[in-house]
């Protein structure tokens, strides 16, 4: 499994959530009590996207543009920067706000998962919200910005067709459509995104290299095993100095350092979602003495594993 997948897989991005907006302008929706990770894009019109108390400016998204949004924070989308909220979604509910006068247009169900007026001229929105968490997510999500824009292209058109067209289908076994067309989306606009952006980790650039992304694919494929720089630096085909200075350079880090932390980030999901013991996290992460385990847990996270289980529960 390629190391993006690996992350989507172990960050547990699913759950999704999938919603259609057809409304014409005015219209403004808050989100106080946003998902880890949403995808907004406009199909038909424009629509302003707003990170709240961030300090920054609305974006705009044209037909077909994504946005890729963060939590925690919460934010706002609306026709218009100027628009104020006429409701307010807090998790799973919406709150009309206070002299907004609420009208059947607002909320008809047009479609399965499809809400609006539905007239001429209105604007076409899909959001998918995705329920990710766990320190391997930390990851995922550090790869964004809490706003991150992705230009409408070729790519990320026939999948959002794929998914728009879905979304207001009702058959048995749409969740898990709707779910894995909503990954294409993801996958493709974190694909687009870090290709154009000068802020994407080191780790994600550096698997543009052949050899350096073998080896951290290898790393994450296989965390458990005793990995040597040496065997690494032959598994790839290169000499042990020039691969431990070309992963450094391009990673950040040190090969075996990189992978302590991919191991601490495992093995703190392992202790957070399951009851297995200490030891046997310490082993599937590669470590035979819990000890020595407990003593590079506590350095990369601050805490025992153990406080970490306690406090996570």
């Amino acid at each position: 499994m390629d190391v993006l997948s690996d992350l989507l897989h172990r960050a547990r991005a699913r759950n999704a959530l999938v919603r259609q907006l057809i409304q014409r302008p005015p219209w403004s929706l808050a989100f106080t009590d946003p998902p880890p990770l949403t995808v907004v894009t406009t199909l038909v019109g424009h629509a302003s996207v707003r990170i709240d108390d961030a300090g920054t400016a609305p974006v705009r998204l044209t037909a077909g543009d994504i946005a890729l949004i963060t939590g925690p924070g919460s934010y706002t989308i609306a026709d218009d920067p100027c628009t104020p909220p006429q409701a307010v979604i807090h998790g799973r509910r919406k709150y009309w706000v206070d002299g907004v006068a609420e009208t059947p247009d607002m909320q008809r169900n047009l479609a399965p998962r499809t809400y609006g007026d539905g007239r001429p001229g209105a604007t076409i929105m899909l959001r998918g919200a995705y329920d990710v968490h766990g320190a391997v997510s930390d990851r995922l999500l550090g790869m964004l910005p809490p706003l991150a824009v992705v230009p409408a292209g070729p790519a990320t058109r026939a999948a959002l067709d794929l998914l728009a067209t879905e979304a207001t289908h009702d058959e048995p076994g749409q969740d898990a459509v709707l779910g894995r067309l909503l990954d294409l989306v993801l996958v493709q606009a974190l694909r687009s995104w870090c290709a154009g952006a000068q802020t994407a980790p080191a780790w994600y650039q550096a698997l543009s290299d052949p050899a350096i992304g073998e080896a951290v694919r290898l790393l994450h494929e296989d965390p458990a095993r005793r990995w040597t720089v040496a065997e690494l630096a032959t598994r790839v085909g290169m000499s042990r100095a020039a691969f431990a200075a070309r992963f450094t350079a391009l990673v950040g880090e040190p090969p075996l350092t990189y992978l302590t932390g991919w191991r601490m980030s495992v093995a703190a999901d392992l202790l957070r979602d399951t009851e297995t013991t200490v030891a046997a996290v310490a082993h599937e992460v590669g470590y035979e003495d819990p000890f020595a385990f407990s003593v590079a847990f506590k350095r990369i996270r601050g805490v025992s594993p153990s406080t970490w289980r306690r406090q996570a529960h």
